[in-house]
């Protein structure tokens, strides 16, 4: 993952490089503000992403909800569901803003900038929700469907070559019964961050072997990011 800029760029940029135009360009900048940064600048007139992540959150739900019901008319729910959820984690997420590079344009504390190891894919994960909730408040639903249409959608492809809608910890958890004859088990290694914005970095081990850590904002998803990584390491993906 890049790291971040010493300075960020301005969030207008992003929006002309892109062919995105904004009426409130107050929502776009904080859509790139991160709360360390108003922590850091004590009670200047601005705001940050939460309330905007919340809402993005629940507009990529229902426009990836509608995209998979369409795509996949033969599926059952459960299958759907899936899908979803791996279009919509922090890894799929994470990486739609890295290839934007909305990193680039993200304003946060100087001390936050300079640790680019933990918690920051949960961070651009978050700025991508930001923004498609500031599109959507600003130019409405169908602006916000372009976007994540042409930014997410395609990344369905990925998820089913890979097998990423899968259930990683039972699927590693059967792999690891089946060849190595073991059950593996999760021990927390460390906790990183502010109690807003906790990391939990989780050790994967089978027997007394650790396979490889995990991270995420609970000790379930940094369980789930550890499987994953695990599958892969084993060649059992």
């Amino acid at each position: 993952m890049t790291n971040l800029l010493a300075v960020a760029k301005d969030p207008a940029q992003f929006t002309t490089i892109h062919g995105i135009s904004f009426s409130d360009t107050t929502i776009l900048d904080t859509a790139f503000t991160h709360r360390s940064y108003l922590n850091e600048r004590g009670h200047e007139n601005i705001s940050h992403n939460e309330r905007l992540e919340f809402l993005g959150d629940a507009v990529l739900e229902l426009l990836v909800t509608e995209f998979l019901f369409g795509r996949f008319p033969d599926e059952p729910e459960g299958i759907l569901t899936a899908y979803r959820a791996a279009m919509v984690n922090t890894d799929s997420l994470s990486y739609a803003a890295e290839r934007l590079e909305m990193d680039h344009y993200l304003r946060m504390s100087k001390g936050e900038r300079m640790d680019t190891e933990k918690g920051r894919g949960h961070i651009l994960a978050n700025t991508f929700e930001a923004f498609v909730g500031a599109l959507f408040l600003d130019s409405g639903i169908a602006r916000a469907k372009a976007f994540v249409e042409k930014e997410l959608f395609p990344y369905i492809d990925t998820i089913l070559a890979e097998g990423l809608h899968r259930d990683a910890k039972s699927y590693f958890q059967e792999r690891a019964q089946e060849i190595e004859k073991t059950t593996p088990h999760y021990d927390l290694i460390r906790e990183v961050g502010p109690d807003h914005d906790k990391q939990f970095v989780m050790g994967l081990y089978l027997g007394d072997s650790l396979v490889c850590e995990g991270s995420g904002p609970s000790k379930q998803k940094a369980e789930t990011d550890a499987a994953r990584k695990g599958l892969a390491i084993k060649g059992w993906n």
